[in-house]
């Protein structure tokens, strides 16, 4: 009832009724950008390109900085931009032999490649190093690179990530999502009760970070 009145509040003030839309639509994203977090931010790709074009200036000036490869690595794999990123990766091998996070970064730009036996034992090396390397991430990005052509690989890393994210109502969505991507039903409506019931058994300072995770779990479950 409130949005409707909102609504033609704004419908009255515009004497617009599409232009209220669009202003009633912007209002509920900074809602949601500030209490929730479940629309994705407008600013962020604007942001990682811009700190791309910056990293690459740097290196232009500067071709032996390896923090500055590694990061500029690490923004080319968000963007998909795999063989780039694996080109700036090998360049710092020598340095970064006993990074963890490194060796993830290897891996990934590696299964982006195709090249995913490879990248599964680059991985596997990071995980070695320290198992909860990125909170355990690269157990899920090695269920997602196996969930077609391995799926009872898939489900081994994705139980393994569970384990280590045991108390993250965001683990147990990803969990959720990567099973019903392998028609694991039950499995997925499982996993996204336990985020629903991990969400609310944080203390309220860590609600505001996992509260999206529980929304996404929320919705995604009716769908079950």
């Amino acid at each position: 009832m409130s949005k409707v009145m909102l609504f033609i509040f704004l419908s009255w003030l515009t004497g617009n009724p599409l232009i209220a839309i669009l202003v009633l639509l912007v209002i509920i994203y900074f809602l949601d950008r500030r209490f929730v977090g479940v629309f994705p931010s407008i600013s962020k790709p604007f942001k990682r390109y811009r700190n791309i074009s910056k990293l690459r200036q740097q290196l232009s000036l500067n071709n032996f900085d390896v923090s500055s490869k590694r990061e500029l690595a690490r923004l080319l794999l968000d963007t998909k931009k795999f063989k780039e990123a694996y080109d700036l990766l090998e360049e710092v091998k020598p340095y970064s032999e006993t990074s963890a996070e490194y060796w993830d970064d290897l891996g990934t730009a590696l299964i982006g490649l195709g090249r995913l036996e490879e990248g599964e034992a680059q991985i596997l090396h990071a995980l070695s190093l320290n198992e909860r390397v990125k909170y355990g991430q690269p157990y899920l990005h090695l269920a997602a690179a196996f969930r077609e052509k391995e799926p009872q690989k898939a489900l081994g890393y994705a139980a393994k990530y569970g384990e280590i994210q045991s108390s993250s109502s965001e683990a147990y969505y990803l969990l959720g999502s990567l099973y019903l991507s392998l028609g694991q039903k039950e499995e997925a409506k499982s996993a996204l009760n336990e985020s629903l019931a991990v969400y609310r058994s944080l203390p309220k300072y860590k609600k505001r970070h996992e509260r999206k995770w529980a929304v996404r779990s929320y919705f995604k479950s009716l769908t079950l």
